[in-house]
């Protein structure tokens, strides 16, 4: 398999343009070139239910951020607040 070069990178501030939390911002915080995805700060939460243990006899409910695919992200322009294209610079 391949890698895919990818226009996001880490630190990127990102809109999302497809899916359940279409229309949220955030920063990308890992970028899985092998799978095409992202991982998104406060997008795509799914809930994780550990078992409880000796140091944590309650148990509990942890909230993470799940990958998206990276087509369903675009960059934000910080200027309009709205998603754009990234394109090569010109020299």
């Amino acid at each position: 398999m391949t890698k895919i070069k990818s226009k996001l990178k880490r630190g990127d501030q990102v809109i999302v343009i497809a899916g359940n939390d279409k229309g949220k911002t955030g920063q990308v915080n890992l970028v899985l070139r092998e799978a095409n995805r992202v991982v998104v700060a406060g997008v795509n939460l799914r809930v994780k239910n550990h078992k409880p243990t000796q140091q944590n006899p309650q148990g509990e409910r942890v909230e993470r951020e799940q990958p998206i695919h990276a087509s369903n992200v675009m960059l934000l322009d910080p200027n309009t607040g709205k998603g754009t294209r990234k394109r090569p610079q010109e020299a």
